[in-house]
């Protein structure tokens, strides 16, 4: 099950790879830039294929560590960024324009230094261009050999059939873990019938199945998860006993938390590839072992009825955060 190759675009990448974004924003506290490469390279030297960043991570600065520390091993692993989105000023833009997202990929290039992404995301729809025009942008992307196949992030399953009539996707990345399911609404079939690979980022719940986080109350104000609802004072405390339960269900079945999350992940299909981040040495090792474990078919089934829709408190973004987004959504 967990062990079956995983492919994008037929390049074997294996069923785990590396998300960059909290090497440089949105989770706290954050490395130094020695220790994040020192963690890059130590994530290459164990055995990651896939890795993972985008033109906002950082304001660009996660490009830019990627290129410094691995130009030299460039053809070790398989690179994937996104565009589209940007920061300027200090605030995301969202901008699907073909004139944009070469732009984006032409910096991204540079910043990366190499001659070809191997797959590039459009990071959110622009609602103001038709998808088939920032999709066909990526497409002639393609034909000139910048980037090697064309991905959409956080797209839900009628736009992604549109898009995939322009040009073919290779993959869509989108939220997925026990406790943010709506992938399960439309999109992990679309993929499956489109031949599209599925992309799960956050398989951990943003860390609430890491095992650790006990009171977010205590991160750093510019921590993400201090405007998601399901770690706010309202609903943490419900979740928490939920995780909890879980953990117990990971001890049962001889993993830890994060693995039992990631290895639930990649059991809901053969096209479905994890994406973890983090900014340590340890859990990357804890998480990339995942990608080997087989659970029996009873400890997946108890993970199911635990956590789903109906029983984590509180939505996955807040409303200006969800207007974002194209992914299905379950009626409240």
């Amino acid at each position: 099950m967990t062990s079956t190759p995983r492919t994008i675009a037929g390049t074997d990448v294996g069923p785990v790879g590396f998300g960059w974004m909290n090497l440089s924003q949105s989770y706290g506290p954050l490395p130094s830039r020695e220790d994040a490469a020192k963690l890059l390279l130590h994530a290459l030297d164990a055995g990651v294929a896939h890795f993972d960043t985008a033109t906002i991570y950082g304001a660009t600065a996660n490009e830019t560590l990627l290129g410094e520390t691995l130009a030299g091993r460039r053809d070790e692993f398989f690179l994937a960024s996104k565009g589209g989105m940007s920061s300027q000023d200090g605030r995301r833009v969202i901008d699907g324009r073909p004139e944009t997202l070469r732009a984006h990929v032409d910096a991204s290039l540079a910043r990366l230094r190499t001659e070809k992404i191997d797959l590039y995301y459009l990071h959110r729809w622009d609602r103001t261009v038709p998808i088939e025009e920032s999709v066909g942008a990526l497409g002639e992307l393609v034909r000139e050999g910048k980037i090697g196949a064309v991905g959409l992030s956080e797209i839900g399953a009628e736009t992604l059939r549109r898009a995939h009539a322009e040009h073919p996707v290779a993959a869509l990345q989108s939220e997925y873990s026990p406790w943010t399911r709506n992938p399960e609404l439309g999109t992990l079939q679309a993929c499956r019938e489109l031949g599209v690979a599925f992309v799960a980022f956050s398989p951990v719940g943003r860390g609430a199945f890491g095992g650790v986080l006990r009171d977010p109350a205590a991160l750093p104000d510019w921590d993400l998860r201090q405007s998601m609802p399901r770690f706010d004072a309202e609903h943490w405390p419900a979740n928490l006993a939920l995780l909890d339960r879980f953990g117990d269900l990971a001890r049962e079945a001889g993993c830890s938390p994060a693995q039992l999350a990631i290895a639930w992940v990649l059991s809901r299909g053969e096209h479905v590839i994890a994406l973890p981040g983090t900014r340590s040495a340890d859990h990357l090792d804890e998480d990339f072992a995942a990608g080997s474990l087989e659970l029996p078919a009873h400890v997946l089934a108890g993970v199911d009825e635990l956590v789903n829709e109906r029983t984590v408190s509180g939505p996955r973004y807040s409303p200006a955060a969800q207007a974002d987004v194209d992914t299905e959504e379950f009626a409240s």
